[in-house]
């Protein structure tokens, strides 16, 4: 299969000039080490993957005959199963001058996490890894940054074929797992299959100590049926019979495994009696079809759950795009107790960005008066619109467009 280029490669380079330890966290399977030895071709780093049971081991019992054995600069694969390296990195980092010297890979455990940022501050860049999004896909990264301006809007627009709902729902039931890319129906169900019963079971394992496959694969399954909701956690626990708390404590490993994406409410002083529950986001739409056995992009897109799966690939989309620009943003949701809601907020440089997703390739623009509710709060409004199929950016009035849903 050919490379397929990583939008995150220009940040990553970009703190490997700057920082002595670059980590790259993300879920399994997502492409973190096949990109980060695409990035090494031509140098003579080292590679060392704590998957294997001898060099895990060395790590674990003699870090530093393990930095003579393996040496730098050097490649650490799934770095989360020898925590006991990070105190001999620190050390390395304080006696040599070199950026760049130690690359990690990891699934971001909260464990690990923790411990990194207590060990390593100041040394380490820690950069995350999605799954593929639908412009990697494609081969078609953006060179300007996300703006919602209509010029901006239509500058992409000229760079991309127009929106099209069958290429949408096939990137949205196929997923962004780079072994799952235009392989047939059979291939993708066994590769799912397997995805949860080793890797996932694994590590579901290692990070919560949940043994009982059968209860979490419903659990799972639960999660899949509640994707764009709001997350209920008597439903999750009825759907596993498992208890509530378990429920919120299975969920955090999900989160923490990148296995689900949890988007926050918007949360102002201003703007009394919001929602403190998150919505419950699946970080790859293939792995979600999956579990819900949508069996073909057809029967996703026409199915009574399309909206919802919509929703994520918009979601994610966004989230991918911030977690690789230049620039960082808040993204939020907004809902209050009269159940007004608005799908998205991103809040960047104190500006709001307000949207609605709707599948729609023409949806009702009285949507945006919703909007107002940030100007009553004083709040600073920026562009915003309505996320659609539509086909090209469409002004619905000077801070509003239509955004066809592929220029994000």
């Amino acid at each position: 299969m050919n490379y397929i280029k990583r939008e995150l490669e220009r940040k990553f380079l970009k703190m490997n000039d700057f920082f002595k330890v670059v980590l790259v966290t993300g879920a399994r399977q997502v492409g973190k080490t096949t990109m980060l030895r695409h990035l090494s071709e031509g140098s003579d780093r080292t590679y060392v993957s704590m998957d294997n049971a001898m060099a895990r081991d060395l790590a674990k019992r003699d870090p530093v005959l393990f930095f003579q054995t393996y040496r730098l600069p050097i490649l650490i694969d799934e770095v989360q199963k020898a925590p006991e390296l990070f105190e001999q990195i620190k050390i390395i980092c304080d006696e040599k001058e070199e950026k760049g010297l130690i690359w990690l890979t990891g699934s971001q455990q909260y464990n690990m996490m923790k411990n990194v940022r207590e060990t390593l501050a100041g040394r380490i860049g820690i950069l995350e890894l999605y799954s593929l999004s639908a412009r990697e896909k494609a081969g078609l990264p953006f060179e300007n940054e996300l703006e919602f301006s209509l010029d901006v809007l239509r500058e992409r627009q000229a760079r991309v074929p127009k929106n099209n709902i069958i290429n949408v729902f096939h990137h949205i039931w196929e997923g962004g797992m780079p072994q799952v890319q235009d392989i047939d129906e059979e291939l993708r169900q066994e590769y799912f299959n397997s995805y949860v019963d080793t890797y996932l079971m694994c590590d579901v394992t290692e990070a919560g100590g949940i043994t009982d496959a059968v209860r979490f694969r419903k659990f799972l399954i639960g999660c899949a049926s509640l994707v764009s909701e709001q997350i209920n956690y008597t439903t999750l626990a009825e759907s596993a019979d498992i208890a509530s708390s378990t429920a919120r404590e299975w969920l955090k490993v999900l989160e923490a495994l990148h296995i689900v994406y949890l988007l926050p409410p918007y949360s102002n002083n201003e703007l009394k009696r919001l929602s403190k529950t998150p919505k419950l986001y699946f970080c790859d739409t293939g792995l979600c079809a999956y579990l819900s056995m949508w069996l073909t992009p057809d029967t996703l897109r026409n199915g009574a759950a399309s909206g919802h799966y919509f929703e994520n690939y918009v979601v994610m989309e966004l989230v991918k795009n911030y977690a690789y620009s230049k620039a960082k943003a808040n993204i939020s949701y907004y809902r209050d107790s009269n159940a007004k809601e608005i799908d998205i907020f991103i809040e960047e440089n104190n500006v709001i960005h307000p949207f609605e997703i709707k599948k729609s390739a023409s949806p009702d623009r009285r949507e945006v008066k919703k909007y107002r509710i940030i100007d009553k709060a004083s709040l600073q409004r920026g562009y915003g619109g309505i996320i659609c199929m539509c086909e090209e950016p469409i002004p619905i009035d000077d801070s509003n467009c239509f955004i066809p849903s592929n220029l994000i």
